[in-house]
């Protein structure tokens, strides 16, 4: 089943990218007493996440907090040394990177995607939300092949 707007996020244990190397998190604790805009991504260094997910996140982020928003976090099925590098790469030091290594965070929340096709797997679909303490306020889901609910202006307009 899909996460959908007034859902708890399910207790998953995550790994944070840090620049003292990986730390595990639980979902629960991280999403606690405070407003998250997540968004996923099917792959750091894949094309539109690299030039436009991403990008957007970091271009907006004073926006997202001038919203409310305390934090800004995402989440894609890769491991959190590819999540650091990725960071790196576009300097996205002001977004948490939550490795989700074996998709257990996509499908705890019913977001996944087949990128068989692709070479990738079961990965992440594309999407954002909006965690308020823990509970979904907000869920953007894009259609395959889309980028236009989950980018960083979309949620900053509807916020």
């Amino acid at each position: 089943m899909t996460i959908r707007v007034g859902d708890r996020l399910p207790p998953v244990t995550l790994v944070k990218a840090t620049s003292d190397g990986p730390e595990q998190v639980e979902s629960t604790s991280f999403f606690d007493g405070r407003k998250v805009a997540l968004f996923a991504v099917p792959g750091a260094f894949t094309p539109t996440c690299s030039a436009r997910h991403l990008p957007g996140y970091i271009e907006q982020a004073e926006a997202l907090k001038a919203k409310g928003v305390d934090e800004i976090a995402c989440t894609s099925v890769n491991d959190a040394f590819v999540m650091g590098a990725w960071s790196k790469a576009n300097e996205a030091a002001g977004i948490t990177m939550l490795a989700d290594g074996n998709g257990e965070f996509a499908r705890s929340v019913g977001l996944t995607m087949d990128g068989s096709k692709f070479g990738m797997g079961e990965r992440s679909q594309r999407y954002s939300m909006i965690v308020d303490n823990g509970v979904v306020t907000q869920l953007n889901v894009e259609e395959p092949g889309a980028f236009e609910v989950s980018s960083a202006e979309h949620l900053v307009d509807t916020l």
